[in-house]
């Protein structure tokens, strides 16, 4: 189990994590997410000790990262995929970390076939593009088989299969009961992979629940109902926990019940539906909702041909 307790870390008078406290769970994924700027690469690199908090604690395992003694074997990481001598081979250099933390040789080998490295093993890094280097990532954080992965952004650069590998990799590692945090920008993605959410905002926390509970309290589910009589419909199904809206015309958007329901009520009264469609808000969305007044560097919206024409 990853820990934070009200950790803080001010660079100057900037305070780039402002008494964060959090916990990343064994046996589920926790993506870690927020805007650029929002202080996760420095809470990351708290975590494993590159970085000293000014105020508060981070432990992996129970303990600080320094004291454990193969801190290898401990927590795997991926913070920067590049950092790696670019004239040694992927072999080379996963082979360097296995001989300083105690690992077997031949779980270089098992690390090498699982990222799918084998052709490219006794290359030089230098040369790999930007997808393979993430790979090299991946296997230098699993090399010491530990209960505890943490990586961030580990499908940048990957293709399809890649990402597959990847999402389907944390999914059986959180099933065999070890724990996992996913730091990402692909929210699509995330959605898929995680369980558990921890959203911050220059520096503070904003959201820790599960993907599911943070969507329903954005407001994600309704019901879009398609009725020839609305007017009819909307006071049947108006009450103390439920919100019916008009979209169109003949279209009802109803908060509270759920399709089952609203079918039920309508056949009660011969009120003709011919649609009922559950509505969901993207995990994009609803994040996007949440950081809005947190984005460091908001981009200029982008003008159309049509606008630039009429003006």
């Amino acid at each position: 189990m990853i820990e934070v307790q009200e950790l803080t870390k001010r660079y100057g008078d900037k305070t780039a994590v402002d008494g964060l406290s959090f916990a990343v769970k064994p046996g589920q994924v926790t993506g870690f997410l927020g805007p650029n700027g929002a202080g996760k690469s420095t809470t990351m690199r708290m975590i494993i000790g590159l970085d000293r908090p000014t105020s508060g604690t981070a432990t992996v395992g129970g303990k600080r990262y320094a004291r454990h003694a193969a801190p290898l074997q401990e927590i795997g990481s991926l913070l920067e995929a590049k950092a790696v001598h670019p004239g040694r081979s992927a072999f080379a250099h996963l082979k360097a970390l296995a001989l300083t933390h105690g690992i077997p040789r031949r779980r270089v080998d098992e690390v090498i076939e699982l990222a799918g490295l084998q052709k490219v093993a006794h290359k030089r890094v230098g040369g790999f593009s930007l997808g393979m280097g993430q790979r090299l990532g991946i296997a230098a954080a699993l090399l010491g088989d530990p209960e505890i992965v943490m990586l961030d952004e580990p499908v940048n650069g990957l293709d399809p299969e890649g990402v597959l590998w990847v999402r389907n990799l944390l999914s059986s590692l959180a099933d065999e009961g070890r724990t996992v945090m996913l730091s990402s920008h692909l929210m699509s993605e995330t959605a898929l992979i995680a369980d558990h959410l921890v959203i911050i905002g220059r520096g503070r926390m904003r959201v820790d629940t599960t993907v599911e509970a943070f969507i329903e309290q954005a407001g994600g589910r309704g019901v879009k109902v398609s009725t020839a009589e609305p007017e009819r419909l909307r006071p049947l199904l108006t009450g103390a926990d439920v919100t019916v809206t008009s979209t169109t015309a003949e279209e009802l958007v109803v908060s509270g019940l759920d399709s089952r329901q609203i079918g039920s009520i309508a056949l009660q009264h011969g009120i003709l539906v011919y649609e009922l469609t559950p509505q969901t808000v993207s995990l994009e969305e609803a994040f996007m909702e949440i950081t809005s007044d947190a984005v460091e560097y908001q981009s200029a919206p982008v003008e159309t041909a049509t606008q630039r024409k009429a003006a």
